[in-house]
């Protein structure tokens, strides 16, 4: 058995725990989540250490390899699931629109009231996974991991930020709010090593290098 396939194996309670809440949380009249926490510095030093470094990849990589968005629940969709989950008093029609609210963006610090400045970041970029390992995978696989809401996968964040951010790794970009950095890098090993994704020497230079002052 892949080690991949290992992990979510050993993560069905897990799984099944979220959808249950995540349940809950989209038949409540405000959002009550945000990005879930990632494991400590500590584990993620841990995890870090033993992902495979090679040199990334791209041949052959297309963002529609990677189905998005999905139904989450009832009539949310992936998009509209992170939206409610990551703002504050948010109000949805019942095609699970986002009508108001208002949302923090930790990447830069900017408070927003509109769901269209808004943008659903995949922390790990979708191509740096395929440059990483997910080009192997079928096409359920990436589907998987592009609408992953149980792992620090997935967050809203200004959209231009986002944008700004594309597909680089902690070795190229960082979130310019500082504190946040250590929450990132936490999360962007934690999927690493969940997905079996290799790092590249500048990337893993960099994530030891920013949990070491975590």
């Amino acid at each position: 058995m892949s080690k991949f396939y290992a992990r979510r194996r050993l993560s069905i309670l897990g799984a099944l725990t979220a959808l249950i809440a995540s349940v809950a949380v989209l038949d409540g009249p405000t959002a009550s989540a945000a990005l879930p926490t990632p494991v400590s510095a500590a584990t993620a030093r841990t995890y870090l250490a033993s992902l495979t470094v090679a040199t990334e990849n791209r041949t052959g990589y297309d963002r529609d390899l990677f189905p998005t968005w999905i139904t989450i629940s009832g009539t949310c969709n992936t998009r509209e699931y992170i939206l409610k989950r990551d703002g504050s008093n948010v109000v949805t029609n019942s095609a699970c629109t986002a009508t108001s609210g208002s949302w923090y963006s930790p990447y830069d610090g900017a408070t927003w009231t509109a769901a269209s400045d808004l943008d659903i970041d995949h922390l790990v970029p979708l191509a740096e996974a395929w440059d990483s390992g997910a080009s192997a995978w079928t096409t359920a696989q990436r589907q998987g991991f592009a609408n992953d809401v149980t792992r620090p996968q997935l967050i809203a964040v200004t959209d231009n930020v986002n944008q700004s951010k594309s597909d680089q790794d902690p070795a190229e970009w960082m979130p310019s709010v500082t504190s946040y950095r250590c929450t990132y890098v936490r999360a962007w090993v934690q999927v690493k090593y969940y997905y079996d994704l290799s790092v590249d020497s500048a990337e893993k230079s960099a994530l030891t290098s920013y949990l070491a002052n975590c």
